[in-house]
């Protein structure tokens, strides 16, 4: 079984491989963004189980059925089984169309959209504890409301038990997965339409006519 994580999820085929051979910096930075968060040095600041948990509610807001969300439900579940399933539970909830929000800026209000926040409930913070719930509020607002994010929203972490280094962590994390997930869906987009093969073979061709 491969070990790079986006040919795991995405479903590694030939003409994928040959694809993402093209571009070997952006899959070897990919690869090692998830080492990097997943088999941190120190987890002093954001436990294993908190990435874990934070990563399944993330990319699950784009629904259940999406494979990157899949694969990370079922980390989530192996890490903390009985938080995983609230977490998961909300994600279904929380899940909505995005990104949205007010901007603060001057002239780009005429861009402003509304949708469905998400703030967890009293039980679910009892559930989840006040830290992980307050991160799953955090990282809903990065992944759907980005343009709304301010300093107070940095004080509700510090205030739920969150330190700066794991704010930092936890803005990492998000930022990885969104743009994880992307690439992941991009290429089985890819690989359903026959366009993978179709680019793998102009490639070929066009070397083919260099080398002559």
């Amino acid at each position: 079984m491969t070990h790079d994580i986006v040919d795991q999820i995405a479903g590694v085929t030939p003409e994928l491989e040959a694809l993402r051979r093209r571009r070997p910096v952006t899959r070897e930075q990919l690869q090692a963004s998830f080492d990097a968060l997943f088999h941190p040095v120190s987890a002093a600041h954001v436990s294993q189980a908190e990435r874990e948990l934070i990563a399944a509610f993330a990319t699950s807001l784009a629904g259940s059925a999406d494979e990157t969300a899949a694969f990370y439900a079922d980390r989530a579940r192996q890490a903390d089984r009985e938080r995983a399933e609230v977490v998961l539970a909300e994600a279904s909830i929380a899940a909505t169309s995005g990104p949205f929000g007010s901007y603060t800026e001057l002239g780009l209000q005429d861009e402003n959209t509304e949708g469905e926040r998400y703030t967890p409930t009293d039980a679910v913070t009892q559930a989840l504890g006040e830290r992980l719930s307050a991160a799953l509020a955090h990282t809903h607002l990065l992944v759907l409301r980005p343009r709304e994010a301010a300093g107070a929203d940095l004080g509700r972490l510090l205030d739920a038990g969150w330190s700066a280094d794991g704010i930092v962590t936890l803005s990492q994390l998000v930022s990885f997965l969104a743009f994880q997930q992307r690439v992941i869906t991009g290429l089985r987009a890819l690989a359903a339409t026959g366009l993978a093969a179709a680019t793998t073979s102009a490639s070929e061709s066009d070397a083919e006519e260099e080398a002559a």
